[in-house]
C-alpha cells in the first residue's frame, strides 16, 4: 500500500523507545515486552539516630551540574504520625549516582547531632524538591518544592542553593486532592509550564476530595507556580484495571524528554503476608508511559520490581520508586525503598540499560513487525538491541510506493547480532540513507531471538 505523506509521523532525530506500540503498524510473532530492572547496591541505609524505620519512604533524585542530589524522608524513632513535627527531609549527594554521602549541613540538629536535614516538621512527610530549568527563572527560585496534607493543601517552597528553603507564599498552591503521599511537581518543557502530579481518591459517586474509593493520580498545570488549574484525573485505555496507586514518581526520560514515565507504588490494602508485622497491606510498583502527560499507557500490568525473597519487602509501603531517572554510564538508575518500618530500612539503586525499559521481542522462531509511516529526517538509522548468540536483527525499508526499497530490503541488510546500545544499520556495507530525507518510509524489522529497545534516525 502506498504511503500518504500527510499520514507520516515526524519523529525527527529523537530516540523512540518501544515501551508502547506508537510506531507499530502491524506485527507477526512479535510482542511488546517489559524489561524489568536489576537490583543493585544499597545506596543509603537508614542508620542515623534521626532515621527511624519509617525513613526513606519518599525520595527524589535529580542531576545538577555534575552532582546528583537526593532528598528523602527521615522519620525520627517512634514516629508513626505523618503530621508529626518529629520528622525531616534529609539530603544526600553523589558524583556518580552509586556512592552517596550524607553531608552535615548545620541546619537542623537532632539530640546534639549535626544532621543532613534541610527541612523539618509536618510537611517533611512528603517534601519534594526539583531543579527548575525554566528560561528566565529567578535565581532565588532555582529550586522549588511542594509538600502538604489534606485539607490544608500543597504548599510551595523555593531555594537558591537547594539547601535553605522558604515558603513561596502564605497560601497553598493546590487544595483539591488527598495529598497524604508523595506528590511532585516539575517544569515541563513540552508544555512550557509547570505540572503537579498528586494523589486523589477515585470513586464513582464521590467528589475528588473525599477519602474513599481507589487511590489514583491527578495533574494540575501552572504558568507561574503560584496559580494552578483545576485538577484533571490521569486517563488510561479502556479495560485497564483501576488499582491503588499510592505514589506516582512521574518524570521525563533523560535524552528522550518527549516521553513521560511514571512508576506508581501499587498497594493492596487487604493483604497481610508477614503476620508478625503489625501493619496490613503489601505493595510493589508498575511502569507506565505517556506522550502527553495526561493519557497513560499501561501495556505492562505485571510488577516492575517485585518484593522478591526478602520477606521484609512483603510488608506495606515498600518498593516506592523515587522521582527521577539519572544516567550512570551505560545504564539508567532509579531508586526504591525497601524494608519499610523495619530496622533494616534502606534505599536501593535499580538499573536498566539506557532506553531499555521495554522492547519489541521475538523468540527463536522469529517474527516481523512494520512501523507506521515515518518522515525520514537524517542520514542513518541507529538501533538499540540485544540478541542471543544465534539471534539476529535485520531491517528493511518500505518506500512511499508501498514496495520494498530496492537494495534496502531485509535480505540486503547486513545481519546484526550482539548486544549494543547504539548500532548503525547497514545495507551491503553502506549506512547512508541521506537520499531519503523528507520522504515518508516504513521500517520492517525481522527479529530472531532478539529484542529491539529503541531506534533513532541520526
Amino acid at each position: 500500500m502506498a504511503i500518504r505523506k500527510n499520514e507520516a509521523i515526524a519523529i525527527g532525530n529523537r530516540i523512540e523507545m518501544f515501551v508502547d506500540e506508537f510506531l507499530v503498524a502491524n506485527k507477526a510473532n512479535v510482542a511488546l515486552r517489559m524489561n524489568p530492572p536489576e537490583r543493585r547496591e544499597v545506596s543509603l541505609a537508614m542508620d542515623k539516630p534521626w532515621e527511624g524505620p519509617g525513613s526513606g519512604i519518599f525520595s527524589v533524585v535529580f542531576a545538577d551540574n555534575g552532582l546528583y542530589r537526593m532528598f528523602y524522608r527521615a522519620t525520627f524513632p517512634n514516629n508513626e504520625n505523618d503530621r508529626s513535627a518529629t520528622q525531616g527531609c534529609a539530603y544526600a549527594e553523589s558524583t556518580d549516582g552509586i556512592t552517596w554521602t550524607k553531608p552535615e549541613l548545620g541546619l537542623i540538629p537532632y539530640e546534639g547531632h549535626d544532621t543532613n536535614m534541610v527541612f523539618a516538621g509536618p510537611n517533611a512527610h512528603n517534601f519534594s524538591p526539583f531543579l527548575d530549568p525554566k528560561p528566565g527563572c529567578s535565581p532565588d527560585e532555582k529550586y522549588k518544592a511542594i509538600a502538604g496534607h489534606h485539607p490544608e493543601g500543597l504548599q510551595g517552597y523555593k531555594s537558591a542553593d537547594c539547601i535553605h528553603w522558604e515558603p513561596i507564599q502564605s497560601t497553598p498552591l493546590i487544595t483539591k486532592g488527598a495529598f497524604d503521599s508523595h506528590n511532585l511537581a516539575f517544569f515541563d518543557p513540552n508544555r512550557n509550564e509547570y505540572v503537579c502530579y498528586s494523589r486523589y481518591f477515585l470513586s464513582p459517586d464521590t467528589a475528588i476530595n473525599v477519602y474513599s474509593g481507589v487511590r489514583a493520580i491527578q495533574h494540575n498545570y501552572s504558568n507561574d507556580f503560584r496559580s494552578w488549574s483545576e485538577p484533571e484525573p490521569n486517563t488510561y485505555d479502556e479495560g485497564v484495571p483501576f488499582e491503588h496507586f499510592y505514589t506516582n514518581a512521574t518524570t521525563l526520560c533523560p535524552g528522550a524528554e518527549h516521553m513521560y514515565f511514571s512508576f506508581p507504588m501499587r498497594f493492596l490494602p487487604e493483604r497481610h503476608k508477614v503476620r508478625e508485622h503489625g501493619h496490613v497491606g503489601v505493595s510493589d510498583n508498575v511502569i507506565m508511559t505517556s506522550r502527553d502527560g495526561r493519557h497513560w499507557n499501561r501495556p505492562f500490568l505485571e510488577s516492575w520490581v517485585k518484593p522478591g525473597l526478602d520477606q521484609r519487602n512483603w510488608t506495606e509501603r515498600n518498593l516506592i520508586v523515587a522521582r527521577g531517572i539519572i544516567e550512570t554510564g551505560s545504564e539508567f538508575s532509579l531508586y526504591i525503598n525497601e524494608n519499610y518500618r523495619w530496622d533494616t530500612s534502606c534505599i536501593r539503586r535499580v538499573s536498566v540499560g539506557r532506553y531499555r525499559f521495554g522492547s519489541m521481542h521475538a523468540d527463536r522462531a522469529g517474527g516481523v513487525f512494520v512501523t507506521k509511516p515515518i518522515v525520514f529526517d537524517g542520514d542513518t538509522l541507529s538501533i538499540n538491541y540485544a540478541t542471543s548468540a544465534p539471534g539476529s536483527v535485520r531491517v528493511g525499508i518500505v518506500a512511499e510506493t508501498g514496495w520494498p526499497l530496492s537494495h534496502y530490503s531485509t535480505e540486503d541488510c547486513d545481519v546484526i547480532y550482539g548486544d549494543e546500545l547504539e548500532r548503525t544499520v547497514t545495507w551491503r556495507g553502506s549506512a547512508d540513507l541521506s537520499f531519503l530525507k523528507g520522504k515518508a518510509i516504513r521500517f520492517k524489522f525481522q527479529l530472531v531471538d532478539a529484542a529491539l529497545f529503541a531506534l533513532r534516525v541520526v
